[in-house]
């Protein structure tokens, strides 16, 4: 992989040594992938650090486009790029849409056509016109190490396959995030 300096590191160093929540996304344009990680954004490091868990978002573009992506979603966590997509393909993640498009992602809020319409609009008014990866590649997310140990692992079947962010937080033994902007109710 490679970090927003372009300097790689072999994708092992980011679980060998600690649990880790890797997350790959279809590509830095696609509107369900935005939304997705503007919600990851909104876990808080303090909830990683008590439970010992790193949290990486894993791009298939190239490194360029990592700084600009994090400014928009407000993503402060990991971040690197495959932008061989060869541990997309290692992993078997597909490309194309599977069959199964009644899925929906808890975290997209954006209609197909508008989020379509938004995804188009910033490849166009980008400073160099790119699609930043391979539109058709889907991603997945997986809770690895420390070491070999890989305790969950999920591939997206298309682009609203997404995992709820709070399964993979509780999988991963961190506490969940309120990603509505609905007070919560306790009762006592």
């Amino acid at each position: 992989v490679v970090d927003a300096d372009g300097r790689s590191l072999p994708f092992k160093a980011l679980y060998g040594e600690q649990r880790a929540i890797v997350v790959f996304v279809r590509n830095f344009l696609c509107y369900t992938c935005k939304e997705y990680v503007e919600d990851l954004a909104k876990v808080p490091k303090a909830f990683l650090q008590e439970a010992n868990v790193r949290l990486i978002v894993i791009g298939q573009s190239s490194y360029h486009h990592i700084k600009p992506f994090c400014s928009l979603t407000g993503y402060m966590h990991e971040m690197y790029v495959d932008p061989q997509r060869e541990i997309y393909k290692k992993l078997g993640m597909k490309r194309g849409e599977g069959n199964n498009v009644s899925v929906r992602s808890p975290h997209v809020k954006s209609n197909t056509l508008l989020g379509s319409i938004r995804s188009m609009w910033r490849a166009m008014t980008g400073p160099a016109f790119d699609f930043q990866g391979d539109p058709a590649q889907q991603g997945g997310a997986l809770i690895l190490g420390p070491g070999n140990e890989v305790h969950f692992l999920h591939l997206d079947k298309n682009r609203l396959d997404h995992v709820p962010i709070n399964t993979v937080l509780q999988l991963a033994g961190v506490k969940t995030v309120n990603f509505t902007n609905k007070p919560q109710i306790i009762d006592i």
